[in-house]
């Protein structure tokens, strides 16, 4: 009962999270299923399946708060379909002793580089308006979608700050697009994992708790998207997915590291976290009074990139 009553309030912050930040949802889930020692591909199928839900309302919500460009939905999140089923297709296939530590370095990464993201860069503001490209999406949604799948998530880590990055529309349309054409993807990896895996080692009850957390979450999430500045939950968000993947892979049969390797790691990587996490707080709070200094309103925590 106290690991549903925990998966409920995981699933909770993680789509609170996800919905605000347009990311980190499956990546948070299922960094903390492998912490309780469940089947990489069991736990990224249990996520998905879980998603389906979630981002169906998280879509819906969005879409009322007028967060939603149909268009990139349609193009990214097609292709992103197609490589979600080849993802879970092949982690499907992968064993479980192989896969813990395959999973745990791809979160690793992904955790890294949203760390590096948010806490180094603000958000290009220039190019507002600017179609943005199928040539550019398509391959930006098979990579998403094969990530998340075999990743466990990735699709908002993988494809949020691309567009961002790209300046051509507003953080809240990004992670709102986002955030819906993700119903496709989960339909797909759930698909493929079902296939792949059958019903085996899918606990139906973690299934429900997941989604319950995520589905009384995701209209909070679509509202606070307008109001929670992206570049401080990108680090916090980051943080915690490295810290809890460094400690995964230090106990893996790959590296087997010493404890005190493994407290130095963990010392290391908690005060990087920290570091990254007071920087960023103070960037916005800086870059919010040059904003209000200037023309007397309150900054919407969007910075923009040096040139």
């Amino acid at each position: 009962m106290r690991t549903l009553v925990l998966l409920g309030l995981a699933g909770m912050a993680a789509q609170l999270v996800d919905g605000s930040l347009g990311m980190a949802y499956g990546v948070t889930s299922t960094t903390l299923l492998l912490a309780v020692s469940t089947n990489p591909a069991a736990a990224s199928a249990t996520v998905h399946l879980a998603e389906i839900g979630t981002t169906l309302v998280s879509g819906l919500s969005h879409w009322r708060f007028g967060n939603v460009d149909w268009k990139v939905v349609a193009k990214i999140g097609v292709p992103g379909a197609v490589g979600a089923f080849a993802g879970a297709t092949f982690l499907s296939n992968l064993s479980t002793k192989a896969a813990a530590p395959v999973m745990s370095i791809i979160l690793l990464a992904l955790g890294l580089y949203i760390l590096v993201r948010f806490t180094g860069w603000g958000l290009p503001a220039d190019r507002l308006g600017r179609p943005l490209r199928r040539r550019f999406l398509t391959p930006l949604g098979l990579v998403a979608g094969f990530v998340d799948a075999t990743g466990g998530g990735g699709w908002g880590p993988v494809g949020t700050p691309a567009i961002l990055a790209s300046g051509r529309m507003e953080p809240r349309k990004v992670i709102g697009s986002i955030d819906t054409s993700e119903f496709m993807v989960a339909v797909a990896a759930s698909a493929g994992f079902l296939v792949g895996l059958g019903s085996q080692n899918i606990e139906a009850s973690w299934v429900a708790v997941l989604l319950a957390g995520g589905v009384v979450a995701a209209p909070v999430a679509a509202w606070l998207v307008r109001h929670v500045p992206p570049r401080v939950l990108g680090p916090a968000v980051g943080g915690l997915i490295v810290l809890t993947n460094t400690r995964t892979i230090l106990r893996s049969d790959w590296v087997d590291a010493g404890d005190g390797v493994r407290a130095a790691a963990y010392t290391l990587a908690a005060v990087a976290w920290a570091g990254a996490l007071a920087y960023s707080i103070r960037a916005h709070l800086t870059q919010r009074d040059v904003v209000d200094t200037v023309t007397g309103r309150e900054g919407d925590g969007v910075e923009p990139v040096a040139r």
